[in-house]
């Protein structure tokens, strides 16, 4: 299982559909004479380049039927990738989707319009009307060059967005920088698993994974994410914790008492409660750096440089996410 916007198609230019509609209509019309030739390249650039823009229009998932994590993820990142826009977001995409479906319509309805009266002409009738038609169906997909171009635009922001499974338990890693979270996940996770990232501008959404009792567990960590307060976020990052909101199953923020970090622990423990307050999950406070201080209310200290406790605080993560495997049964 891969994620939902994992193999989309490439989305044509407007130039290039038009190109590919008429360049294949003449190699039709020629091998035919006469009306039947005009029918045929009629035919043919109709038939590409309506088929071509429905084919881009139903190769996206449907937008309402993800799971909200995708949801929300894919709405910070296609606002991202739409600054401009009025309404940036998955609304707008929608939208530019929907603008591609109408004129592949448009150009099956100006097909059906010329298609009987080419046919009844005489050939010089037939071949202008043809060419009307023709000028006519360029117009539509040039009327939706933009809408192509934003799709494809959202295709290249979302197609490398890492594989991250809303069926399967999340541990999600949140506290300031150089607290010891990216040394937490590469020493839990698997070696021969990659940790995927995903930049929306600051924005990294890094995900490992690791196996206790049969099950698959996620270990995400968010950079430029849940490592400052909330007030510092703009308004995709913000979108994005919901996502995160969604994904969830526990929550280790990382503390570093010994300060080392450079960020005071009041900040520290600041944006632990505001994680405490936006998050419906267990929140465990970890302090990292054992070695050096322990000078802080935590549920379990650790130091990962040291390799003490980790195990433990891994162990304290599943307990605290309490995901019980559905075995297939006989009923």
């Amino acid at each position: 299982m891969s994620h939902p916007f994992e193999g989309l198609p490439t989305t044509p230019t407007a130039e290039e559909l038009v190109d590919k509609a008429f360049s294949r209509a003449s190699r039709a019309g020629g091998a035919k004479d006469g009306n039947e030739a005009q029918q045929s390249m009629l035919m043919t650039a109709s038939n590409i380049a309506s088929d071509n823009m429905e084919n881009v229009v139903t190769a996206w998932p449907t937008i309402d039927d993800l799971d909200p994590f995708y949801v929300e993820l894919a709405d910070a990142v296609v606002g991202e990738a739409y600054p401009a826009d009025d309404d940036p977001g998955i609304d707008a995409l929608k939208q530019h989707l929907s603008e591609i479906s109408w004129a592949a319509d448009k150009v099956v309805e100006i097909r059906q319009e010329y298609e009987s009266r080419v046919a009844r002409g005489d050939i010089d009738t037939a071949r202008k009307l043809r060419k009307q038609a023709f000028a006519r169906i360029a117009d539509v997909v040039e009327e939706v060059e933009d809408d192509l171009a934003a799709v494809s635009t959202a295709h290249n922001a979302l197609k490398d967005i890492p594989d991250i499974r809303p069926d399967e338990p999340a541990i999600v890693v949140a506290g300031y920088p150089n607290v010891g979270k990216s040394s937490f996940v590469n020493r839990v996770t698997r070696a021969d698993n990659e940790i995927a990232s995903y930049p929306f501008t600051t924005t990294q959404i890094r995900v490992g994974h690791f196996e206790d009792q049969r099950i698959r567990y996620q270990l995400v960590d968010t950079p430029g994410l849940l490592d400052r307060p909330p007030e510092d976020r703009n308004e995709i990052e913000s979108q994005a914790v919901s996502a995160l909101e969604h994904l969830a199953d526990a929550v280790l923020v990382f503390i570093d008492p010994s300060g080392e970090c450079g960020y005071p622990l009041a900040d520290q423990l600041e944006l632990r409660n505001a994680i405490e307050a936006r998050f419906d999950v267990p929140v465990l406070t970890i302090a990292n750096k054992s070695d050096l201080s322990t000078d802080v209310e935590a549920d379990h200290y650790m130091s990962v440089t040291e390799d003490d406790n980790v195990d433990g605080v891994l162990q304290a993560a599943i307990d605290a996410v309490d995901y019980e495997l559905e075995l297939p049964f006989d009923e």
